[in-house]
């Protein structure tokens, strides 16, 4: 299986950013900075390919 991208829009600044699903990623969490702002996101990686992402902003 292949990588996936998926968009989600930065919970700091509302800009577009991308997260890259691989298949032995699904189900984790992982953190990444927003491409634009530089402050942390928290990322829930789906269990499944074709659900969505679920992102948080990390507080810290």
């Amino acid at each position: 299986m292949l990588t996936e991208s998926q968009s989600f829009s930065c919970p700091w600044c509302g800009e577009p950013n991308w997260v890259e699903l691989e298949p032995g990623d699904l189900g984790q969490t992982v953190i990444q900075d927003c491409a634009v702002c530089c402050r942390a996101i928290e990322i829930f990686l789906p269990d499944e390919p074709d659900q969505p992402v679920r992102i948080v902003a990390d507080q810290d």
